[in-house]
């Protein structure tokens, strides 16, 4: 009798951590030449949470005198899958930032309306400049047409995990970035991507 089929993985790998460590040291080099001439420090603002192991990454490579903020939103909609645009600001900056050049940090861009939102609200502030770095764009689902200076992988429409990006909150601490397929059945069985070294060490 053969053995029972195992069952399909509602996830596959999208990136590796190698490709990532590849294209985030490229991003720091692409940046340091573009930031070469600064008069002060450049301002690297991280979104609260998913941007924060892609910013620390790239902070590394990126050669240059830089100070680190954060700001933190909350969407009106809720779901894994949901993005209306109705935003508010859970965190806010700590530090005035006018007449300075801003690079704001994403983990990933979609339907546009989030980072809209966070361009409009920091150009009031009068920052000398104003760019985007984002981990991933997910431009299959875009909305709002907003300029990504930077960008780490161009994805489709697709729900992913791993490297700052979570699902209800899990798998930040992946190393590389996987697809999942079956969000329902992750939900079912929540720990049901966590790999076996985890569990061995």
């Amino acid at each position: 009798m053969s053995p029972p089929a195992q069952p399909v993985s509602p996830a596959r790998l999208l990136f590796s951590e190698e490709q990532l460590r590849r294209r985030v040291a490229a991003l720091g080099a692409e940046i340091t030449r573009a930031y070469a001439e600064l008069p002060e420090s450049l301002v690297v603002v991280g979104v609260l949470k998913g941007s924060t192991l892609f910013l620390a990454d790239l902070l590394r490579s990126i050669r240059l005198d830089a100070e680190i903020d954060f700001i933190a939103i909350s969407s009106y909609a809720q779901g894994p899958d949901t993005q209306s645009g109705v935003v508010r600001i859970v965190k806010d900056l700590d530090h005035d930032v006018s007449a300075r050049d801003l690079l704001l940090v994403e983990d990933i861009v979609d339907t546009g309306l989030t980072l809209n939102y966070l361009r409009r609200t920091l150009l009031e502030r009068e920052p000398r400049s104003l760019a985007t770095v984002a981990l991933l764009d997910k431009a299959a689902r875009r909305i709002v047409p907003v300029p990504i200076e930077y960008r780490g992988f161009e994805i489709p429409d697709v729900f992913v995990v791993g490297y700052g990006l979570d699902f209800q909150g899990r798998y930040r601490n992946l190393r590389a970035i996987q697809a999942v397929s079956d969000l329902a059945r992750l939900a079912n069985e929540p720990r049901l991507l966590e790999p076996a070294w985890w569990r061995n060490t």
